[in-house]
This record gives C-alpha cells, sequence and structure tokens, in this order.
C-alpha cells in the first residue's frame, strides 16, 4: 500500500505586480491540501464510530477478543484503502499544478510561504488493535526423509534400504499462542496425509500369509520392490517458539516462525490404502510393473511421537509409531522415519 504520510510542500510566491497568478497558484494549492485535510479527519471519524460498535459488540459478549481484534483489522484497512484512493487523485491535481509552475505555465513562487498536510498513517494501520500477527496463524507443511522399521527395539541390520525407504508428509496445520502475552508456548494441530515408503533387501518382497505377513525372497531379480502405506493423520504438538517480541507503540508485537522452534508431541490417524510395487523382467525380457493393493495385515489405526527441532521454516522431523506395522506378526516392527520438515506460514 502507498505510503500514506504524505508531505506537500508548496512554495508560493508574491512579486507586486503578478498578484493574480500567485492567488491562482497559491489558492490550488491550498484548495488541494484542504480537500485532503477534510477526506483525512471524515475517514477518521466514521472509523473511530465504527471501532465504537465493535467494541460495545465485545463488552456484550457478542465478539471474541479474536473476532474482535479482527473486525478492527479489517475496518482499518478498509478505510486506509478509502483514503489512499481519494488522496491518490489529489496528488494527481497537485502534480499537475506544479508541474505547470516548473514548465513556466504559472509564474512567481515565495519560498517564505510553505503549505504542509500530514495524514497519520499508524491511525489506520491494523497493528493500533492487534499485536503483531493473528494469536492464531496457518502453515501449510511439506515434510520427507528417510523411513524404516525398528525391529528388536532397533534399526541396525535392516531388511530395508536405509536411504531408498522414503516418507512424505503434506498438510495443513493451525498454530495458537497460548500465552496473550508471551510468544514462547503455541499449541499445534492440524491434518497431513503421510506416505510411509519400504524397499526390502536382496530381491525379497511382502506376502499375506494368514493373519501374518511374510518377506520373502523372489525367485527372480527385482529391478523394485516397494510396500507403501498411506495414513490420515492429526498431528498435535507443543510447540516452543523462541522468536523474541518487538515493542511497537509501547506495545508488545508477537511474530512467529522467525527464529529456533522446538515441537513436541505426537500424532494420529487412520490407514487409506497399502500398494506392494513390483517390477522385473520376465522370461522373455520384457518389463513388468506389478501393483498390488490389500491391507496386508497392516493396522487400520495407527498413533505415535514426533518431535522437530529448527529454524525459521525449516526443521529436523523425528516420527517414531507406538503402534506396530503389522497386527498379528510374531515380532513387532515399528516403523520410524527421520528427515526435514517445512513450515510456511
Amino acid at each position: 500500500m502507498r505510503n500514506l504520510k504524505i508531505y506537500l510542500l508548496v512554495f508560493v510566491c508574491l512579486f507586486g505586480s503578478k498578484m493574480k497568478a500567485q492567488e491562482s497558484f497559491e489558492g490550488k494549492a491550498k484548495d488541494i491540501a484542504s480537500r485532503i485535510e477534510t477526506i483525512v479527519k471524515e475517514e477518521k471519524k466514521e472509523l473511530k464510530a465504527e471501532v465504537e460498535v465493535v467494541n460495545e459488540q465485545l463488552a456484550q459478549g457478542k465478539l471474541t477478543n479474536q473476532e474482535a481484534d479482527e473486525k478492527k483489522k479489517v475496518l482499518a484497512e478498509a478505510r486506509a484503502k478509502t483514503i489512499e484512493e481519494k488522496v491518490a487523485k489529489l496528488e494527481e491535481e497537485l502534480h499537475v499544478l506544479v508541474q505547470d509552475k516548473v514548465d513556466g505555465k504559472i509564474k512567481n513562487i515565495d519560498t517564505s510561504k510553505t503549505i504542509t498536510v500530514h495524514i497519520d498513517k499508524d491511525f489506520f494501520s491494523h497493528k493500533k488493535y492487534i499485536n503483531g500477527e493473528k494469536r492464531t496463524t496457518s502453515q501449510f507443511v511439506f515434510a520427507f526423509g528417510a523411513n524404516n522399521l525398528v525391529t528388536d527395539k532397533q534399526v541396525a541390520n535392516s531388511d530395508f534400504k536405509y536411504w531408498k525407504s522414503h516418507f512424505y508428509e503434506w498438510g495443513l496445520t493451525y498454530n495458537t499462542r497460548i500465552l496473550k502475552e508471551d510468544n514462547l508456548l503455541h499449541f499445534k494441530y492440524g491434518m497431513s496425509l503421510m506416505y510411509n515408503n519400504l524397499r526390502p533387501t536382496d530381491d525379497r518382497y511382502f506376502v499375506k500369509n494368514g493373519a501374518q505377513t511374510d518377506l520373502i525372497t523372489s525367485t527372480v531379480h527385482l529391478d523394485e520392490s516397494r510396500f507403501r502405506n498411506v495414513y490420515i493423520m492429526v498431528p498435535l504438538h507443543l510447540e516452543f517458539d523462541f522468536t523474541k517480541k518487538e515493542i511497537r507503540d509501547d506495545a508488545n508485537y508477537f511474530r512467529t516462525h522467525k527464529s529456533m522452534r522446538v515441537g513436541l508431541g505426537g500424532y494420529a490417524g487412520f490407514r487409506v490404502k497399502s500398494k506392494q510395487i513390483l517390477c522385473f523382467d520376465d522370461a522373455s525380457g520384457n518389463d513388468v510393473e506389478q501393483k498390488t493393493k490389500g491391507n496386508y495385515n497392516v493396522n487400520d489405526f495407527n498413533y505415535g511421537l514426533s518431535t522437530y527441532v529448527g529454524y525459521r521454516a525449516t526443521s529436523l522431523y523425528l516420527k517414531y509409531d507406538l503402534q506396530p506395522l503389522f497386527e498379528n506378526n510374531a515380532v513387532d516392527q515399528n516403523n520410524i522415519s527421520l528427515g526435514l520438515r517445512f513450515d510456511f506460514n
């Protein structure tokens, strides 16, 4: 938005016999300045009346503090836009007037006279009504990294490739500042779509064997063996945001995701689908891609713990499923993921 702190400096001069030309220039300049001041006064008056109505609704319990702040913000921005549009037209008139003077169409300027018009931009700034960001903000989240299974409480000597087994996650989160006058603690919650991919080693793949799911060796070389599980999850975190508050106009000003952040929490949700993808060459040398959908005895419900540590939008992200991957296997195997997470405001 154009800076509304406008200074109209018009120098008007008199040289005896040229009074008529001087009066024309000075009169037009004063008229423009007067009209701008009138616009500002009227808009301030209207905004003040609108804000008083919102305050009455807040006092009557018809609005929450957050709703009242949001309303005031919208009203202030609308009035500021109205001022900007109206003043822009008068600015153009003044520009033409001064240009005419520069071009010599209007003569005689007295540098002893100055007309100044000041518009208080801060009066129309929503920062007058809310302390920085809204108390609740939203972020788009995207995460990716390595994925594997913890077997017998360890990931070492895994049956799955470490760098080729991946996870992906994307979703929407909301971030609410818990304390009104302190920026440290936030409650973060939302919904995510999570893809967990496992790539077995040594030409192996999963086979459903009654209530068990076994990892067996293929009779042919597998160019690709990938087992994918897709979940819809609800993540919940307590976030420590170390972004320092600012002091503006003797008021606290809060922002998020501008410094170091730490999140502690977990997630819960349900499985959408499971799919196994096998790629190999048949006896004739043809490329074959085989996709098989099924439940593979994977638990339909999933939950776990997660944490992230980072700076600004980027974090190191760790997740661990407390629910075993398979329902009835003799040995529990729990999914674990480590990667990067991006929270975009």
